[in-house]
């Protein structure tokens, strides 16, 4: 449905889904003791996930976003019945989520600040809009979180 991918947009993706793996597995080494090698064969089985999903988003004719097919490659891949699923668990349980979201809010940060003008011209009815939304967002998770350990026994 969208533009068709050239190798210039799969180079950049693959580069940004290498450095980000390998960032993430650093990080899984210093908080976690992982071994760095078993870390980063779970990062780059995660991107070529992603990859998937990003190239298939492109060439399906509905208007899906790619992170359902992300989800549902992975699903199917670490399903019981799938050939590949005990090495995709193994290999993925190497990576702990918390070692994703820095790199992934470094990112961010580092986003928002290359567009720090635009930002500046949201005002401060954006920031307050902005904390209100986050806000919400995790009180709404808690909340989920709440509502589901207590519904199965684990508090």
């Amino acid at each position: 449905m969208n533009d068709k991918i050239t190798i210039k947009i799969l180079i950049e993706w693959i580069g940004i889904l290498v450095i980000f793996s390998i960032i993430s597995a650093i990080g899984n080494v210093i908080g976690y003791h992982y071994p760095f090698i078993e870390s980063l064969i779970g990062m780059l089985m995660l991107c070529g996930i992603s990859l998937a999903g990003l190239i298939i988003e492109r060439y399906v004719p509905w208007d899906i976003p790619s992170i359902l097919y992300i989800s549902l490659i992975g699903l199917i891949l670490a399903l019981p019945i799938s050939p590949v699923s005990g090495t995709l668990i193994y290999y993925t349980s190497r990576v702990e989520l918390i070692s994703l979201t820095t790199v992934l809010l470094a990112y961010a940060g580092i986003s928002m600040g290359k567009d720090l003008g635009d930002f500046k011209k949201v005002g401060v009815k954006g920031v307050v809009v902005t904390f209100f939304v986050i806000f919400g967002t995790y009180v709404g998770s808690a909340l989920i979180a709440q509502v589901v350990l207590m519904f199965t026994g684990m508090i």
